[in-house]
């Protein structure tokens, strides 16, 4: 069974910095497709961004040049690093993970992950 532990988030001003981080106890943490999703009160959960296998990523429109995602397959871990961050950027953030084979295709859909973390919640006032 895999647990996934989120931590970073906070309260902070709008145009700063936060960098999440997901600790991940998972057999083989380098085969699983590896993700951000977030969800406001009242909105579904969508998808932030996503690392493949080989460390390729992809990201959401409304956080393309602002969040970047990475993992250490060494350290097991996965983050976030949010730079100008705006208020509409507050939600519960989750981690998730997804067994994948090296061909699979990005994910995008809460529904295709296998596991997930608590959350952690990032607050970003005007």
């Amino acid at each position: 069974q895999a647990q996934l532990v989120e931590s970073g988030g906070g309260l902070v001003q709008a145009g700063a910095s936060l960098r999440l981080s997901c600790a991940a106890s998972i057999v083989s943490f380098s085969r699983y497709q590896m993700a951000w999703f977030r969800q406001a009160p009242g909105k579904e959960r969508e998808f932030v961004a996503t690392v493949h296998r080989d460390s390729t990523t992809a990201s959401a429109d409304s956080v393309k040049g602002r969040f970047t995602i990475s993992r250490d397959n060494a350290k097991k871990m996965v983050s976030l690093q949010m730079n100008s961050l705006l208020p509409e950027d507050t939600a519960v953030y989750y981690c998730a993970a997804k067994h994948v084979i090296s061909s699979a295709p990005f994910y995008y859909s809460p529904s295709d992950y296998d596991y997930w973390g608590q959350g952690t919640q990032v607050t970003v006032s005007s």
